[in-house]
């Protein structure tokens, strides 16, 4: 199986000078003798290179072979793991092919590897967080947050605390990598949180995660410099634990920092800049703080800040200004005050003025001017004496056993001393900001830690550093690196461990190189770091003495491949560090490791009299602990056996690097704490102690790995120098970490999976019957067997497979030769059974032409027969005949030959003379006419020579002027004449026209006024009529009234007499007395009553005798709503007043004011009208809410005798102060207890037993409103609301629509009939009006109008979005699900990978999704026959059904977008099926444009399916995808998923695709802003047109209180 491995066409590597690796390929394959061959190749540059070697050596995998090239497919894979050949070319060759396609992100195993593209890139926004937020991490794309996702989800699955190690040399972006792990980690929320997966801006984080994004800002201004290499340089390191409570809610944080480059504030390099800070102070500081500081704008002036030089500052793009007020901004959210701020800034200063302090030279001896300014403002700022500052810097002071000796210092180590003061402070006041911000942090008294129970830790370590002159940092910056990177060796050897050991499979230990020995030679009991602490500890203490010590303890044979001592020179050793070899220069080690200030110095700073100075290095030395001691807020594991309180981890405190060092054995001015030894600490001691601390952190977490690359030195965007980022890849132990994988089994399959793509490299009388009995496993064996002889070339799991490095290419060679077999078999089966079918038709064809044209000529040959032998016959008999008619025929010939010869000669001579006769004619007619002309011409001459003639001539002319003239004057004057009188006849007209239409308009008028006079004597007719016919009804009840009066009388005699006679009879029977009493008093009870109607009849007799018109109107609602048509406009004899004209408040129910009626006599007048002629006028199930006295009208039984009720008025407002029975029945049983009606469009409700609820609702308002009870109208409607509220938000999920939009409408429905209140009352039309009702304060009523109206229209949003974002979720569960993972359409199924077809058929392993496009259209369609039946109006329905088609095609196409292995044209046609049932959808319901709102998914379809293999494809592309930005159409192409028959979309088209991506471009977005989260704005519709309240109330309803009330409103 390995032998053809360099076969013909292969593709290999060869080591480049400059490109890192060149590709070439095999061009020949010659066998020699034996095992010999000879391989022939040819590089991309044409050069020939050939190899000999044996079959052995490449089946071994031995000699110099070059390293295989991987096929096209693989060489763009997200996932260098899943490489075939998995080697240094193949990995720098794929990451360089994802970087020119613009995919920064590429894993690697564990390690994700992200390349600094120079460049803003759209992939960090808040719907990229939302799209990674609850996704597993093999989902999706590379990136850093699906490491940041992975490690919150196993922190919340394990309860195992996790660190995210950011690592790479100086701007290669592990800064950045950082704020935006953090970001992703303080955007995220719980996931039992109600609030969405993510938060949708700051405005959502709270306090603590504000205050970790504050703490970037921070420590960049202090921590952050500009180097040659990065503009944004962290110059030291952090490790920021973000710490999680129970529910995985950030409670807190804590940062630990380390080795802060303290040099760089007195030195920088060439364009180097100092800390942020500086320049952020000098260049944002208001005028006079500026001035008060001694600050100036250029930064020239300050010699710590100059060094760099002219072109190290500005930063381009970078305001220093605006980045100091961000500073700023970042210290108060942390809890710094104003005050302190300005505190830290003096010190800043005082630090700039300690730089410019001038020390010269004498002899011997350093001098400064006593009244040097910068001295004096140094001084003053620190608050430290002048002169004692001043003689310290320029003498020392030497204690010996009996005296203290003072000597003078040399300018150099004056400014030594100096500088060392400088830094001692800075160093104070960084450590001072990181202790204030981890107590911000840290919460109140600490509560952060108590409560926190599991963490993620983000280090932002330097990386590897080899610089042409390596100094004291970089030894210690690789010494950590060596640390880490060891810890990452046993990590990754651990996982590869855990694997195998879990699969139970023989496997021996993989021999890596291991970097202890390195380890030991630094950080060893006679190691580097001893031997440094040790010498510095001496005060005679030199570079080359610590040389010298190195050389002869390290120098040995033992260490020889550590410890190498260079060739020439005796100033610097090499150390082989895990990546290369560095030699480090000892000038400087010492006094960097030493690191102190003068005991003077600091007894000077002790005694300040700045008290923040004091504080900041209290605080500063405070925080120095020795690196073993536990952090005593550190939370340990909980006793309690409650699972919800218990800790799931421990969290360890990473200890802090203490960058302050004291420089004296001895306390002074209490900044030595009590106890403290005598021995120094150095700077190297404290780092490793630190770095040890750490390692234990680390060793107890789950870590992940995050290795960032600079891919060029000149920091230029999407440029990449392979050289350079091969040397990083080596740094950052990616490369080991293959190489680990390659030893033992890099590449493992799952057995299901392994069958699926390799079950045709056995034959199917193998596979088929193993597969239906899902003998998987065995299945696997007959494949491996068949496929590999050599068995140690992998090992069988209980769930995987193992392979060794290359035996997947092989395996992979294998299929696609088996799969071209197949095809080849095929397509020679088909072209065989082609060619006979078509010989076959060619046959019967050819068969079929001989056969026709055998019969044509088969009829013509018997034909030709019959014809000769008839000639033959007929020859003998026509030959005389024929004879003569040959001689008939000559002499024919020749007589029509002589006719044509004569009729040609007669015509030629014709013709000749007629042409001679013409032209004797035209000679004829020419003399002639010259003739006359002749004659013409004399007669003129004579005539011109005649002078009379001429006189006669001119006296015509003469005359005719004249007569012109005259002719003209006279034209003229009749001019004149008629404009004259056309302008009296103007004038006439114009009064003719003014006289016209005054009478035209007095006969309107009078026109009108008879109309209006004829319909007045018509309408009053017909009044008195109606009133003449009431009058007569009323005479005749009256009538009918007196005979049962007397009726009534005659029987109250009989009954009299009866009583007489049975008095007798009482005195008999005693116990009957009671019973007859209060039958007797019964009876006088109602004799009175009918005597009391009797009177009110005739009372009413004698009113109804006088003219009366229609009950008075009241202009609140239109004449439909109160049943009455043409309104009288003369009450009384009395004009009905506009209500603009009316002065003062009218009541809604009344008349008072609008109509000179009298008030009094309303409820009298509205008696006399019975039952019949109510129902005659008004609906019996509407409401008139203008009516005065409707309610006043009695009720008749059958028999025509009334009950004995109380005044209706008093009824209803008895009902309607009995607020609990009220309440108990609107809200219980009206809302609560109402059974809504099932939406149906085929049979619908009619409006009324929709909208009953709020009619009802509206009536009861109503008659509080009429009777003055406003305050109760409040406390009823603002329950109501709260009822409705909570009522509708009580349903979840899908449950929520119909009751959402049912109320929505009923809501709606009442806000309408508010705004019909709120329009009378802007007319002064209010309630009250009836006699019965309280009196009110109109202040009032228009308050309670306001505030119900804002309070239903708030209460109308608030359902709509209810039960919008309960839909939306809902919707938001299957529309994945149902467009992008259903396939509904046959003949087209893809699975996710591209599986075959065939084992997925005979396995039934196709996992059908859990929603189909059905579900979403069934969800869609029951949203809007909701919104149908319930009467909610069109402008509601488009708008949310568009909302939910723009958030399916949203949803649908960033899912797409994101998706691995999901974009394909099978896919795409599946997906484009289903777009297509949705816009089907649209336009049978009247929505044809909401199919735009999937035009993103419809577009992205198009380009899965439409051609890319050239530039014209890409330009044919954009042009019919142009809606998809060029990010967008890049990810698509970047993710296209090829199947085994496609060819892969080439390198050069994708980098042809990615040049399209303009940097910086703020309207290519990578997603479209996510729908889910939130729902849009709610345009609430016009109010309804209110004609009728009904009074309707179902029968189902236990509404007893309010059944009563609505049956005495109607």
């Amino acid at each position: 199986m390995s032998d053809n491995i360099y076969s013909k066409g292969t593709g290999v590597w060869f080591p480049d000078k400059e490109q890192g690796w060149i590709s070439a390929e095999v061009t020949a394959v010659t066998p020699a003798e034996g095992e010999s061959i000879k391989l022939t190749f040819v590089d991309e540059r044409g050069k020939a290179i050939e190899i000999n070697t044996k079959l052995s050596d490449i089946r071994d995998g031995k000699g110099d072979l070059p390293p295989l090239r991987n096929p096209p497919l693989l060489e763009t894979a997200d996932d260098l793991a899943t490489l075939s050949h998995l080697n240094e070319p193949s990995v720098l060759h794929t990451i360089r092919n994802r970087y020119a396609q613009h995919s920064i992100y590429t894993y690697s195993g564990i390690v994700l590897i992200a390349v600094n593209p120079f460049q803003r890139v759209a992939m960090y926004g808040p719907e990229i967080i939302q799209a990674y937020s609850g996704r597993k991490k093999e989902e999706l794309e590379p990136h850093l947050f699906a490491i940041a996702e992975d490690a919150y989800t196993r922190m919340q699955h394990d309860g195992e605390g996790q660190t995210i190690i950011v690592s790479g040399e100086s701007g290669a972006g592990k800064t950045e990598s950082a704020k935006l792990i953090m970001r992703f980690l303080a955007s995220v929320n719980p996931p039992d949180s109600a609030k969405g997966r993510t938060k949708l801006s700051l405005d959502e984080s709270s306090e603590v995660e504000r205050q970790i994004l504050a703490t970037n800002p921070i420590l960049e201004a202090f921590g952050n410099a500009k180097t040659t290499r990065n503009d944004n340089s962290s110059r030291f390191g952090k490790y920021i634990q973000i710490l999680f409570d129970g529910k995985q809610q950030i409670v807190g944080a804590r940062i630990r920092t380390y080795l802060l480059e303290r040099s760089r504030l007195n030195y920088q390099p060439e364009i180097e800049r100092n800390y942020h800070i500086f320049y952020q102070l000098c260049a944002g500081a208001p005028l006079k703080e500026r001035k008060d500081l001694g600050l100036d704008i250029d930064i020239t002036k300050f010699h710590y800040l100059r060094q760099g030089g002219p072109n190290s500052t500005p930063i381009p793009g970078v305001d220093d200004a605006e980045e100091f007020r961000a500073t700023q901004t970042a210290l108060s959210t942390v809890g710094i005050s104003v005050e302190k701020q300005w505190a830290v800034f003096k010190l800043l200063a005082a630090l700039l003025h300690l730089g410019n302090i001038k020390i010269t030279q004498s002899r011997t001896d350093a001098m400064i001017a006593d009244d040097d300014p910068a001295l004096l403002l140094a001084t003053r700022f620190l608050g430290i004496p002048v002169a004692d500052f001043r003689k310290w810097t320029v003498k020392k002071q030497i204690t010996t056993r009996s005296e203290k000796i003072v000597t003078s210092l040399s300018g150099p180590q004056a400014s030594i001393v100096r500088d060392s003061v400088a830094k001692f402070i800075y160093a104070c006041i960084f450590e001072w900001l990181v202790a204030i911000v981890n107590e911000s942090l840290a919460g109140e008294n600490g509560e952060a830690a108590t409560k926190a129970e599991m963490f993620i830790g983000v280090l932002d370590i330097y990386g590897f550093e080899h610089f042409a002159k390596n100094s004291f940092e970089q030894f210690c910056i690789n010494y950590a690196n060596e640390k880490l990177q060891q810890e990452f060796n046993a990590h990754v050897f651990k996982l590869e461990q855990e694997e195998y050991v879990k699969e139970k499979i023989n496997w021996t230990f993989i021999d890596f190189s291991d970097n202890q020995p390195c380890i030991n030679v630094i950080e060893g009991k006679l190691g580097v770091l001893s031997l440094l602490d040790e010498e510095s500890r001496l005060p005679s203490g030199t570079d080359a003495s610590f040389l010298t010590k190195l050389y002869a303890q390290l120098a040995k044979p033992a260490n020889k491949d550590v410890f190498k001592k260079p060739r020439f020179g005796n100033t610097s050793f090499t150390i082989a560090h895990y990546a290369l070899d560095v030699t480090y220069e000892a000038e400087g080690f010492i006094e960097k490791n030493r690191d102190t200030v003068p005991d003077e110095h600091l007894d000077l700073l002790a005694s300040t009299k700045n008290a923040f100075l004091k504080e900041v290095l209290d605080a500063a030395l405070a925080s120095t602990k020795p690196p073993e001691s536990p952090h005593p807020a550190s939370p340990a594991a909980s006793d309690s056996g409650s699972g919800g309180s218990r800790r799931s981890s421990v969290i360890p405190d990473p200890g802090r690097l203490s960058m302050v060092t004291s420089g004296s054995s001895t306390p002074a001015g209490g900044l030595r704490r009590p106890g403290a030894t005598a021995r120094k600490p150095t700077l190297g001691s404290i780092f490793k102690g630190s770095l040890i601390n750490l390692m234990d952190t680390l060793s107890v977490t789950n870590v992940h790995y995050i290795r960032c690359i600079k891919p060029n030195e000149q920091k230029r965007a999407w440029e990449f120098a392979p050289q350079q980022v091969l040397g990083q890849l080596r740094a950052c132990g990616v490369l080991e970490t293959i190489r680990i994988s390659c030893a033992g089994y890099p590449s493992r399959w799952k057995y299901e999976e392994f069958v699926e793509r390799y079950y045709m490299l056995v034959k199917s009388a193998t596979w088929s019957p193993m597969i239906k009995a899902m003998e998987i496993k065995p299945l696997c064996s007959e494949i491996l067997k068949a496929s590999i002889p050599d068995e140690s070339k992998y090992q069988a799991g209980l769930t995987k497979i193992f392979f060794r490095a290359g035996i997947l290419a092989s395996l992979e060679s294998l299929r696609t030769h088996q799969l071209n077999s197949m095809v080849v078999m095929v397509q020679k089966n088909m072209r065989r059974k082609m060619a006979v079918k078509r010989y076959q038709e060619m046959r019967k064809a050819a068969i079929k032409i001989q056969t026709w044209w055998r019969q044509v000529m088969a009829k013509q040959f018997v034909q030709k027969i019959r014809k000769e032998a008839i000639a033959r016959r007929l020859q003998c008999i026509i030959r005389f005949r024929g004879a003569r008619a040959r001689k008939e025929y000559k002499e024919n010939r020749i007589n029509s030959a002589a006719t044509l010869l004569q009729s040609l000669s007669r015509g030629i001579l014709s013709r000749r003379r007629f042409k001679t006769d013409v032209g004797h004619v035209v000679w004829m007619q020419s003399c002639l006419r010259r003739r006359i002309a002749k004659k013409q011409l004399k007669a003129l001459k004579e005539e011109a020579r005649s002078a009379s003639k001429l006189k006669e001539i001119s006296y015509r002319l003469e005359n005719k002027v004249v007569e012109l003239t005259q002719t003209l004057q006279k034209r003229t004057a009749e001019k004149k004449e008629l404009q004259i009188r056309l302008g009296d006849l103007e004038i006439q007209l114009q009064s003719w026209m003014s006289k016209y239409e005054d009478s035209d308009n007095k006969a309107k008028q009078l026109s009108g006024d008879l109309q209006a006079e004829s319909a007045e004597r018509t309408r009053l007719l017909a009044e008195k009529q109606d009133l003449e016919r009431q009058v007569n009804e009323a005479t005749g009840r009256v009538a009918e009234k007196d005979e049962l009066i007397q009726k009534l009388s005659d029987e109250l005699s009989r009954q009299a007499v009866e009583l007489e006679n049975k008095q007798k009879v009482q005195a008999q029977t005693p116990s009957r007395v009671t019973e007859d009493t209060s039958l007797i008093s019964s009876l006088k009870n109602e004799i009175n009553s009918l005597r009391e109607q009797l009177n009110r009849a005739n009372t009413l007799n004698s009113l109804t005798r006088g003219g009366r018109g229609d009950p008075p109107l009241s202009p609140t609602f239109v004449p439909a709503l109160r049943g009455v048509e043409n309104p009288s406009p003369l009450i009384n004899g009395a004009a009905a007043l506009p209500a603009h004209e009316v002065k003062g408040h009218y009541r809604r129910h009344s008349t008072t004011g609008v109509y000179t009626l009298d008030s009094s006599a309303d409820r009298d007048i509205a008696d006399t009208f019975p039952a019949t002629a109510t129902r005659a006028q008004f609906n019996p199930r509407a409401v008139s809410m203008a009516y005065p006295g409707a309610d006043s009208l009695h009720r008749f039984k059958p028999h025509g005798l009334p009950d004995i009720y109380d005044d209706p008025v008093h009824e209803k407002i008895r009902l309607l102060e009995d607020s609990k029975r009220l309440d108990q029945d609107v809200l219980e049983g009206l809302i609560k207890g109402l059974k809504i009606p099932e939406p149906s469009l085929s049979n619908a409700s009619p409006m009324k037993e929709i909208l009953f609820p709020a009619n009802l609702i509206c009536l009861v308002t109503n008659e509080m409103w009429k009777y003055g009870m406003i305050a109760e109208s409040e406390r009823f409607l603002a329950s109501i609301m709260q009822t409705i509220q909570s009522h509708v938000m009580s349903f979840n999920g899908e449950a929520a629509i119909v009751p959402g939009i049912f109320w929505l409408s009923n809501v709606h429905e009442m806000l309408s009939y508010i705004h019909v209140a709120e329009a009378d009352m802007l007319q002064g039309i209010g309630p009250g009006g009836d006699p019965a009702g309280r009196e009110f304060d109109w202040g009032d009523y228009e308050r309670l109008v306001s505030v119900v109206k804002h309070d239903l229209d708030s209460l109308e949003y608030n359902i709509y979005h209810t039960w919008m974002l309960e839909t939306k979720k809902r919707l938001a569960k299957i529309v994945i699900p149902a467009l992008i993972e259903s396939q509904s359409l046959p003949g087209f199924t893809s699975s996710d990978g591209g599986g075959g077809r065939l084992f997925n058929r005979l396995l039934n392993t196709n996992s059908t999704p859990a929603f189909s496009v059905d579900d979403v259209l069934n969800l869609l369609s029951k949203v809007w026959k909701s919104l149908k039946s319930y009467y909610v109006e069109e402008s509601v329905v488009h708008q949310v059904i568009i909302e939910l088609l723009r958030m399916i095609g949203t949803t649908s196409f960033n899912d797409l977008l994101m998706r691995r292995n999901f974009c394909s044209w099978k896919r795409a046609m599946q997906i484009q099926y289903n777009i297509t049932r949705v816009e089907e959808w649209c336009k049978a319901h009247d929505l044809p444009e909401g199919g735009l709102q999937l035009e993103y998914l419809t577009q992205a379809t198009k380009l899965l399916q439409l051609k890319k293999a050239t530039r014209s494809d890409i330009e044919i592309i954009y042009d019919v995808c142009w809606m998809l930005s060029p990010s967008q159409i890049q990810r698509m192409c970047t993710n296209y998923f090829v199947a085994d028959y496609e060819h892969p979309i080439s390198p050069e088209i994708l980098r042809i695709v990615a040049s399209r991506v303009q940097p910086n471009d703020r309207n290519d977005h990578l997603l479209l802003p996510p729908e889910t989260e939130d729902v849009g704005p709610y345009e609430l519709p016009l109010p309804r047109e209110i004609q009728i309240l009904e009074t309707y109330v179902p029968a189902y309803l236990n509404v007893s209180h309010l059944r009563r009330l609505a049956a005495l409103v109607s």
